[in-house]
């Protein structure tokens, strides 16, 4: 009897495991949708400025003018320091997304470590910033609560430190990397080169008839500084954006997997109580039966 309460109790306990891991699914559902939503209608505007971007990029490639002043088109060889932003959840329960991250941020660590490369590393996400403090790989900064509510102010105040130090000479590139949304299935992983532009990687091509540089500016510094910074924030906000959908997605389908799993160990502690159940009952027929015997 006693092996049979605890098989009881085991059940109980999957079962309520599961019905917590079905309600999780089910609310990173509701919340994917919202997150999805504003993922989609962000990358139309990131994507826009990126553009603008690439077109600068293009015509800078095209009449080797080296960047027009401007450091974020310059080519920078050596590299004596750069920022590396990364993003992670602050909660977990969703598989290896977090992970995934930190693996490609430890990647870039190494590979500029053995360049003799200075990295400041700066946290968004509390699963990312305790994985590196439990490493004691020092963070230049931190901020929580940011991944998971993505808010374009406070994005761009953080982000802010990144651009005025780089545009200052203090450091001399900027990678964000964070694990994205693809569909409800697939998150991808990316790795950002944000600043320098890599102007080498643009295709030179004449200006097209509908170009997107169609505003001839007063003060062509003014207004090409004002782009670039507008393109660092987009991409991080873009990237807090793109993240929490991502996460929601992650979670999603490991919920599901977590309720699928304790379905099938319901059904196997149950087949596993009803022969224990069998077996007590069998045991004890075959005592009365010889007590019977015992007494003829």
């Amino acid at each position: 009897m006693a092996n049979l309460k605890n098989i009881q109790r085991q059940i109980k306990s999957v079962s309520n495991t599961q019905k917590t891991t079905r309600a999780m699914k089910l609310v990173s559902t509701a919340k994917l949708r919202r997150a999805e939503e504003l993922a989609k209608r962000s990358r139309l505007f990131s994507n826009k400025i990126n553009q603008v971007i690439a077109e600068i990029a293009g015509r800078i490639k095209c009449h080797n003018v080296n960047g027009i002043g401007n450091r974020s088109f310059n080519k920078i060889e050596n590299p004596k320091k750069i920022d590396i932003v990364f993003v992670t959840a602050d909660k977990g329960l969703c598989g290896g997304f977090n992970i995934q991250t930190i693996k490609a941020v430890n990647k870039l660590l190494t590979e500029y470590q053995e360049k003799q490369v200075k990295i400041r590393l700066r946290g968004v996400g509390k699963k990312g910033i305790e994985y590196f403090k439990f490493k004691n790989i020092e963070l230049f900064d931190e901020v929580k609560d940011l991944s998971s509510k993505p808010d374009l102010e406070r994005s761009n105040k953080y982000i802010a430190t990144s651009i005025r130090d780089f545009n200052d000479g203090i450091t001399d590139g900027l990678y964000i990397v964070y694990n994205g949304y693809m569909n409800v299935i697939t998150q991808e992983l990316h790795v950002n080169k944000i600043l320098p532009l890599d102007v080498d990687s643009f295709q030179c091509k004449e200006p097209a008839k509908e170009s997107l540089l169609e505003v001839e500016a007063y003060n062509q510094e003014v207004m090409l500084n004002s782009l670039v910074n507008k393109y660092v924030e987009q991409n991080m906000y873009y990237a807090l954006i793109d993240s929490v959908a991502a996460e929601h997605s992650a979670r999603m389908q490991a919920m599901d997997a977590a309720t699928n799993n304790a379905k099938e160990m319901v059904k196997t502690l149950n087949v596993k109580y009803n022969k224990a159940r069998q077996a007590a009952i069998t045991t004890e027929l075959i005592e009365i039966i010889s007590g019977v015997e015992s007494m003829k």
